[in-house]
């Protein structure tokens, strides 16, 4: 573990050797944590979100002496309830690595209090600050590593079963739709919970492609530019849309049953369908909306799923498709006839060992 001196003491850690300190100490707000943090850091705030404000207030209303020396009482305080507290059982060579926002006050404060009792803790230099610049490089010159092949299909068509069952097999695989929460449609959302800040879901890709092997294929699904409310990077996006392609086929009455399993969430919830379906009224009209609603609120799904592929998301995917993935001409194509536990698995190791000798006679 390489730390350097700080300029008022302690020792200090750049970036670039995070893996040497697998014990990460947020002591930003839990607001602050929550939006992103390091991988794998746990939040101790010297101050929380309440005190923090209030800090601040005092600043701009007394002055800044007033303000550290009413934060000094709180960072003490806070400090000595995590050393009788969650540090309590530490062992003697525990080697924390301590970070704020941008490696100033309070993570200092932390760091030298820790190093008084004996333990060996260093300080981010830079903070969080210096870790999101890290991310955001990284992520412009990282996917252009891999090899990609990019799962295609209409929706229902059954691309992220796939793509699991392909993880599940030990092939390489890049979910972005889980890292992102979303699905990447109009009913995208999960019932598991909000999607990610922008912030969190950098961290989170930049985690996931770091586990990749660039000598092996990384299968990935064809996304657009934002899944939900995040937007995935350029570089990213580049690489995929240079991929060669696979295109699952499923037959349109499962697709539709695939697509009731899936979002079940929305058949139990008729009012938040609904309020969905209104924002489709600029491009498909209001009687149109109104006949989806009818067929919603009388649970008539097949009619209603069928109606919303054909009429927006089939038209939608191909125009999209064909414009972003000029490979898709040349895919390998795979079918799906049933909706069984064993299908996708199956599909999944006959798939890979066709991928596998195509990136082999590429690499010969």
């Amino acid at each position: 573990m390489n730390a350097a001196p700080s300029p008022r003491g302690g020792h200090t850690v750049r970036v670039d050797v995070l893996s040497d300190y697998p014990d990460r100490i947020d002591v930003r707000s839990p607001a602050e944590f929550a939006e992103d943090h390091l991988p794998g850091a746990v939040s101790h705030p010297v101050l929380d979100d309440a005190e923090r404000a209030r800090i601040g207030t005092l600043h701009a209303q007394d002055s800044a002496f007033a303000a550290r020396r009413a934060g000094a009482a709180l960072v003490a305080r806070n400090i000595a309830t995590m050393l009788e507290g969650a540090f309590a059982d530490k062992p003697r060579d525990w080697a924390p690595l301590v970070y704020c926002w941008r490696g100033g006050q309070r993570s200092r404060s932390l760091a030298h209090m820790l190093n008084e009792v004996g333990w060996r803790a260093v300080q981010l230099e830079g903070g969080y600050r210096a870790y999101r610049r890290h991310v955001i490089g990284e992520l412009a010159t990282l996917p252009a590593r891999f090899r990609y092949e990019v799962i295609c299909g209409l929706t229902g068509s059954g691309k992220s079963r796939l793509l699991a069952a392909l993880a599940a097999g030990g092939a390489q695989a890049l979910d972005l739709e889980g890292l992102a929460r979303h699905r990447g449609s109009l009913l995208g959302d999960l019932p598991e919970g909000a999607q990610p800040s922008q912030k969190s879901f950098d961290t989170r890709l930049l985690a996931a492609l770091a586990r990749l092997d660039p000598a092996r294929v990384v299968y990935v699904e064809s996304e657009s530019r934002k899944i939900g409310t995040v937007q995935v990077p350029e570089a990213l996006l580049t690489a995929m849309r240079a991929a060669e392609c696979i295109r699952v086929e499923l037959p349109r009455s499962l697709r539709i049953e695939l697509l009731k399993q899936e979002y079940a969430h929305f058949l139990a919830d008729r009012s938040t369908l609904i309020a969905r379906l209104r924002h489709l009224v600029p491009l498909h009209g209001k009687a149109t909306i109104e006949r989806w609603t009818d067929a919603a609120q009388a649970g008539d799904w097949d009619a209603l799923v069928g109606e919303l592929l054909e009429l927006h998301y089939d038209p939608t995917y191909r125009r999209s498709i064909g414009r972003n993935f000029p490979r898709i001409g040349d895919a390998i194509s795979v079918a799906v006839d049933e909706l069984t536990d064993s299908a996708f698995p199956a599909l999944a190791r006959d798939l890979d060992a066709r991928v596998q000798a195509r990136f082999q006679g590429t690499r010969t």
